[in-house]
């Protein structure tokens, strides 16, 4: 059965940093787009970062830009978040995703798997 795991999140005080993890397993997904997704209490699921399968494109919000890093290593089935210079506004639960399509796109509907999530807190 294929599944996105997450780890590497936590309480962290504002201006540090955090790397998220997310290990694939059940199938390949050295083909798939991979995405973070974040969601904050009361809030929708918000894209946050994309990369597509050879890691030559990247995107991400304009939140985040200038401060988190999306990368993957295909051998290890394996995406990561670096996240640098947070803020209490971070906070949320962070979500990875797999897209079987060629291209990043921002629309959580489009994805077709996802992890279970993991906790992010930022304080002030």
């Amino acid at each position: 059965q294929a599944q996105l795991v997450e780890s590497g999140g936590g309480l962290v005080q504002a201006g540090g940093s955090l790397r998220l993890s997310c290990a694939a397993s059940g199938r390949a997904f050295s083909r798939d787009t991979m995405a973070w997704f974040s969601q904050a209490p009361g809030k929708e699921r918000e894209f946050v970062a994309g990369i597509n399968w050879s890691a030559s494109s990247t995107f991400y919000a304009d939140s985040v830009k200038g401060r988190f890093t999306i990368s993957r290593d295909n051998r290890k089935n394996t995406v990561y978040l670096q996240m640098n210079s947070l803020k209490p506004e971070d906070t949320a639960v962070y979500y990875c995703a797999a897209d079987r399509a060629t291209i990043v796109d921002t629309n959580p509907a489009a994805y077709d798997y996802w992890g279970q999530g993991t906790q992010v807190t930022v304080s002030s």
